[in-house]
């Protein structure tokens, strides 16, 4: 008979993007990516966008660096499986356990991720702020577009460290069913794959938008998508003068992205931790 291996998790989601918790303090876990696919099946499995893997950065050879600004490391994974430099919702989820979970004391704290170090701050209402740095528009990418039909939008490159490509359409539901990943052309623009946003314009200082992720598929929300967002949309009309706040609409609910005078973008919105339980790995 094959062997059962018991992990036991905590559900949490950012904004309707969702996420298994899994604690593994000591770094014990080696989590294949047919589990991760097994734990995300909504189906099959327990559901989620992602996987959170709660690990001490001691423990993790690979980012030993970063042991020494931040105790603990989000060993984040999209629902196929594969690795992502970062996740905005999901580092608010992460912080939220580790404050719910007596991991952490302080209000403001230092998480590791596959995209560095990134200041997060635990505030009172129970809603997470990380500073997510600055974005970058690589100057290399130009004139590519994405696809959906036979419409076309110029996109607007962005890494938040993830890369995001940001196109504003008349309505959200130009981008139509966002069954399959929308087609970026010239094809290689993004060879490790990208995440496509369809931002409108609300108001000043306010945009909607739906997503397609990366290894995942369109969610209720993405959090390094949302600064990307907020980032382009800022530059529509020139450059903006900073400080400035932007309020993003998903799906899932709503974030608020302030671009600092030294072009950080501080992204804030609530965190919320709504089961636990354990799960049988085959």
């Amino acid at each position: 008979m094959a062997r059962l291996s018991e992990v036991k998790f905590i559900k949490g989601h950012g904004t309707g993007n969702d996420f298994l918790v899994i604690p593994d303090i000591d770094g014990s876990l080696d989590l294949t990516a047919a589990q991760v696919r097994f734990l995300c099946d909504r189906h099959k499995g327990i559901g989620a966008d992602g996987i959170l893997r709660v690990v001490r950065t001691k423990h993790l050879l690979e980012f030993i660096d970063q042991a020494a600004g931040a105790e603990f490391f989000m060993d984040y994974r999209n629902a196929d499986g594969s690795l992502a430099e970062m996740c905005g919702n999901g580092a608010r989820v992460f912080v939220r356990y580790l404050d719910a979970t007596g991991l952490i004391t302080d209000s403001e704290v230092n998480i590791a991720t596959r995209g560095g170090l990134y200041a997060a701050t635990m505030n009172s209402d129970l809603s997470v702020t990380i500073d997510m740095g600055c974005a970058l528009s690589p100057e290399s990418i130009s004139g590519a577009s994405v696809l959906i039909g036979e419409r076309s939008w110029p996109l607007v490159a962005v890494k938040v460290p993830n890369p995001h490509a940001v196109v504003f359409v008349d309505e959200l539901a130009d981008a139509g069913a966002l069954l399959v990943a929308p087609e970026v052309t010239p094809a290689n623009t993004f060879p490790d794959g990208v995440n496509v946003e369809f931002a409108v314009e609300l108001a000043a200082g306010r945009v909607a938008m739906r997503v397609f992720e990366r290894g995942v598929g369109q969610t209720q929300s993405c959090g390094t998508g949302a600064c990307a967002v907020a980032w382009a949309s800022a530059r529509r009309h020139g450059e903006p003068a900073l400080p400035l706040t932007t309020i993003v609409e998903v799906p899932g609910g709503t974030v608020s992205v302030t671009e600092t005078a030294e072009g950080h973008l501080l992204l804030t919105g609530p965190a919320d931790l709504v089961a636990r339980g354990s799960v049988l790995l085959p």
